[in-house]
């Protein structure tokens, strides 16, 4: 993993010099991907990360570290996945794929990256049909056996559908889970990477006073949104005995054109006012509206303007989408600019809600970082610095969190 700042040797040697309790404490003010950097600087510093009482105060803060991934690429061979955390908030951490995937022999340009936790982060290929799993710290891959569905292309997974849970005890194990609609009855596909197996189960009606809290121990992965009503399969995380949540969605609050019907995906300038962005039992509305604006070439465009973001969740009984809360104005005064296309990701973990918007306008883009903790009912907005992808394409986008030391 690298960053824009290079070591010299000279202030390695003079690091060195210093008691190593105080190099441990300075150690454990960086993140993880420049703490796995300075192991390849000196034998002394590689000494002291591998140290067992540094490895768990290390893995201790970097559990719960946040990094936003965006993978880029304009060919295979200049492929990167760029990584930022708001605990290193002046730059990203460029950290190359290429070299990574050669073991699996990916041939051609289509890779998307698909999800992350912890190490392990899944990228597919549309040319083979193929998954494949890259752990970043122990710096291994795996290839992912077909689904019982078969092999997929990338088009055919939906980050809202789909979640990669990574064992907690360090083994490096990990399970990723879908669900889709088989036969007209939503089914919950999980893979174990202990088994090299994969897993059907399918998904039983919610009936009864049985409650599927959000923010929980209970995963949601998103199957299909119509007009009014969204279809998502909730399951425990040994992924036993998925159910169905069908929950409502009424806004009468008024306001635009589509108000009361649900969206999905991309939201392009001149055509939706209203982006839908689904994740772990939340949606996030992102309102927009309609503006005229002259390019570089002197050319008048049909471009559109953030003006509002709510945040919505299912229901404790699973059968609406209920009102949480609004990004208030003095957020939205910051984030609020034209764009041609845009598109969203949205995660939930202990109490925190996280999304990012990925907007692009005439080719420059331009990336947001919201979060909102659903005990203070407070939300903050990350400034991010640019990513320099003018001229790229970005081919995935996740959060994740709990790098570790292995």
């Amino acid at each position: 993993m690298d960053d824009h700042r290079n070591s010299t040797p000279k202030n390695a040697i003079g690091l060195c010099l210093l008691p190593q309790e105080l190099i441990q404490t300075i150690f454990l003010s960086l993140v993880l991907p420049e703490i796995v950097r300075l192991k390849l600087v000196s034998k002394s510093f590689s000494r002291i990360i591998s140290d067992h009482a540094f490895v768990r105060q290390c893995n201790s803060l970097s559990t719960s570290t946040t990094w936003l991934f965006v993978y880029k690429k304009r060919w295979l061979r200049d492929a990167v996945l760029h990584a930022f955390t708001d605990r290193s908030s002046d730059r990203w951490f460029r950290i190359p794929i290429a070299e990574l995937l050669k073991p699996v022999h990916f041939h051609g340009e289509d890779l998307y990256f698909l999800a992350a936790s912890n190490n392990v982060f899944l990228f597919a290929s549309n040319t083979v049909r193929e998954v494949v799993a890259v752990n970043l710290v122990s710096v291994t891959v795996k290839k992912i056996p077909p689904s019982p569905l078969g092999p997929r292309g990338t088009s055919s997974w939906r980050r809202s559908g789909m979640k990669l849970v990574t064992d907690l005890s360090g083994s490096g194990h990990f399970r990723f889970m879908f669900a889709e609609f088989v036969g007209n009855r939503p089914v919950l596909f999980v893979y174990s990477s202990e088994t090299d197996t994969w897993k059907s189960t399918e998904a039983m009606e919610n009936e009864g006073p049985g409650l599927v809290p959000r923010g929980g121990e209970h995963v949601f992965l998103n199957v299909v949104h119509g007009p009014r009503e969204s279809v998502l399969v909730a399951s425990t995380p040994n992924c036993d005995s998925p159910v169905v949540v069908r929950p409502r969605f009424n806004d009468s609050r008024g306001g635009g054109s589509n108000d009361g019907a649900l969206t999905v995906g991309f939201s392009w300038g001149n055509v939706i006012d209203r982006l839908h962005v689904y994740g772990d039992g939340y949606m996030m509305i992102v309102k927009s509206e309609g503006v005229r604006v002259t390019g570089e070439d002197g050319v008048r465009r049909n471009l559109r303007v953030l003006k509002g973001v709510e945040l919505w969740g299912v229901s404790l009984d699973g059968r609406d989408w209920e009102f949480v809360c609004v990004v208030p104005c003095e957020v939205m005064r910051v984030i609020e600019k034209p764009y041609g296309v845009m598109m969203g990701c949205l995660e939930e973990k202990n109490g925190i809600v996280r999304l990012a918007l990925v907007s692009n306008c005439e080719g420059l883009w331009d990336m947001t970082w919201l979060s909102f903790d659903t005990k203070w009912k407070h939300w903050t907005w990350i400034p991010l610095p640019d990513c320099k992808m003018k001229g790229w394409n970005m081919a995935g986008i996740s959060f994740s969190s709990g790098l570790t030391l292995p």
